[in-house]
């Protein structure tokens, strides 16, 4: 991956690692931080494949052709391992990164790397690992090898315990300049009218404006808005609404849910009712939390009920 794709602020970020791993100053834990849909996973990506590639020069990106480019293209690779949300003995899904896994990984990582390069862990969304699992990372990151890379990626690097923030090196993405966003939305070709409206509602962030306004995003959005107020009112029923939800592009649906969360949270602070923030902050972070876990083979029925069913204790 070179790249060459990325947005400007994902770039300036690679940029920097880049630089970095050239100088041979980047760490060995690395927690990839920001707000969600802001591309911290393309940029792992990127990061993973300049990490384990072993052809390309100093500050560049991968090569993309080496044989061990290919083999994490292909999903084959053997030194690049990934933590997320599993399913426990009963087929249950988890809603935390468990102890377990960390100790499998532990015990990958202890090994020589197979192609004799790096070995690149991933752990995402870091923010989920339980405290026994936490624990255990902590003493894989005081514990540093060589050629060894653990990369967190988070929406919500609060959530890690400050000792393990303190043992990552931090690359943070954060929303850029509204100028910024504004060019990035237009270069898409898209009308100027509906960059602004899309701007304004997701508060400059660019990537929830591309959401909005993707085919039907805006609409979307009002109709993810009517749900969530009959919820909280009690004039729907949460089954049927799961349901509506997971036939038509959940993904998205779940990220207007979030904004609206976030736009309320704001609205109630503003309003002088700060007790409410941290409940719908913490909605904000499950909701995006979920939307990553439908990528898994997770119940999602299950997930997205409890989440909306939260919905109601929170609005």
């Amino acid at each position: 991956m070179s790249g060459s794709s990325f947005a400007p602020w994902q770039q300036r970020a690679f940029e920097r690692v880049l630089a970095s791993h050239a100088a041979q100053r980047l760490g060995h834990g690395l927690l990839v931080c920001g707000p969600a849909r802001l591309g911290k996973r393309a940029l792992v990506d990127a990061l993973a494949a300049r990490l384990l590639c072993t052809a390309a020069s100093p500050g560049e990106p991968a090569c993309g052709q080496c044989r061990s480019c290919r083999l994490r293209a292909a999903g084959t690779h053997p030194d690049l391992h990934r933590v997320s949300f599993a399913l426990n003995d009963k087929g249950e899904p988890r809603s935390v990164i468990v102890v377990e896994q960390m100790r499998e990984l532990s015990d990958r990582i202890s090994l020589t790397a197979q192609l004799g390069g790096a070995i690149v862990s991933l752990i995402d969304p870091a923010d989920a690992l339980n405290h026994n699992a936490a624990n255990a990372l902590l003493k894989t990151l005081e514990e540093p090898q060589d050629g060894r890379y653990l990369i967190l990626v988070s929406d919500a690097p609060y959530r890690l315990s400050a000792t393990i923030r303190s043992r990552c090196q931090r690359i943070e993405l954060r929303p850029p300049p509204q100028d910024e966003a504004r060019a990035w939305l237009l270069a898409q070709g898209l009308p100027a009218a509906r960059v602004e409206q899309a701007l304004a509602l997701s508060d400059g962030h660019p990537g929830e404006a591309q959401v909005l306004l993707s085919e039907g995003g805006l609409e979307l959005r009002e109709a993810v808005q009517r749900d969530l107020e009959a919820l909280a009112a009690r004039r729907a029923a949460l089954s049927e609404t799961v349901k509506a939800w997971l036939d038509d592009r959940p993904q998205e649906r779940l990220a207007h849910a979030a904004s609206l969360a976030r736009a309320r949270s704001r609205e109630r602070l503003l309003g002088g009712d700060a007790a409410a923030v941290p409940e719908l902050a913490d909605w904000y972070d499950r909701a995006n939390r979920v939307r990553a876990q439908l990528d898994t083979p997770l119940k999602a029925d299950l997930l997205l009920g409890e989440l909306l069913a939260g919905w109601r204790g929170v609005a």
